[in-house]
C-alpha cells in the first residue's frame, strides 16, 4: 500500500498552455544560442567579403553575367576562401572542394549555418532575379555528384556537434578533456563514413 502512487487525471492541453511552453522553450534556446549564431554569421560574412578585390572581364568576348563571376573572384581570393583551400585536401576524397570546406568549418558555430554559407559562397543573392534557389545553383555548378551529396549529408550529420554542445559536455563533465574527445571522435567517424559513401556511390554509378 505505502508504494501505490495514483496518477493525476491526464487532460488535453489547452491551446494557450501549449503556446506559452513553446514560447518559453524558444526563448530559453534564442537566448542561449541566438548570440553565438548572430556571431559566427557576422564573422562569416566579414571573412567572405574581405580583402576586397577587384575584379576585371576579359577583354576578349562579351561575358555575360560580370557580377556573379566578380563574386565568385571574390569568395575565392577572400580569408574564408583561402581557410577553405588550405582545409580542401581534407574535404577532396569525399568529392567535396573548398566551399564545401568552409561550410563545415561555418558549421562548427551552428550546423544552420551550413546552408547559408554556401548560399554566400554561391552568390545566391546575386540571382534572385532568376528565380534559382540554393540547390538549383548547387546542380548547375557541378561540383557535386549523388555521390559527393550524399557523403556531404553524412557529413554534417555525424561530424560534431556546434560550439555550444561542445562547452556543455565540457561543463558536465568537469573539463575539456572529453569535449575535445568528442570532436575529434565524431569528425573521424563523419570523414570514415562519408568517404566509403562517397566511394560506395561511385561505384554503384551515382
Amino acid at each position: 500500500t505505502p508504494f501505490v502512487m495514483e496518477l493525476p487525471p491526464y487532460r488535453i492541453p489547452t491551446i494557450n498552455a501549449t503556446l506559452r511552453h513553446m514560447w518559453e522553450r524558444s526563448e530559453q534556446y534564442l537566448k542561449k544560442i541566438g548570440g553565438l549564431i548572430l556571431v559566427a554569421a557576422i564573422v562569416i560574412w566579414f571573412l567572405s567579403y574581405y580583402p576586397r578585390t577587384s575584379y576585371e572581364p576579359s577583354a576578349v568576348g562579351v561575358i555575360e553575367n560580370v557580377s556573379s563571376q566578380s563574386a565568385m573572384v571574390q569568395s575565392e581570393t577572400s580569408y574564408l576562401g583561402r581557410i577553405g583551400k588550405f582545409c580542401e585536401p581534407v574535404m577532396e576524397p569525399l568529392g567535396l572542394d573548398w566551399r564545401a570546406s568552409v561550410a563545415m568549418l561555418s558549421g562548427s558555430a551552428a550546423k544552420e549555418i551550413v546552408v547559408s554559407t554556401l548560399g554566400v559562397l554561391y552568390s545566391v543573392e546575386d540571382a534572385e532575379s532568376d528565380g534559382a534557389s540554393l540547390s538549383q545553383h548547387l546542380l548547375a555548378s557541378g561540383n557535386y555528384s549523388r555521390a559527393a551529396a550524399m557523403a556531404m549529408m553524412i557529413f554534417v550529420l555525424l561530424y560534431f556537434p556546434c560550439i555550444a554542445t561542445v562547452s556543455a559536455i565540457a561543463q558536465e563533465t568537469g573539463g575539456w578533456k572529453w569535449a575535445l574527445f568528442s570532436v575529434v571522435y565524431n569528425t573521424v567517424l563523419a570523414w570514415v563514413v562519408a568517404f566509403a559513401a562517397f566511394h560506395i556511390g561511385g561505384l554503384l554509378g551515382m
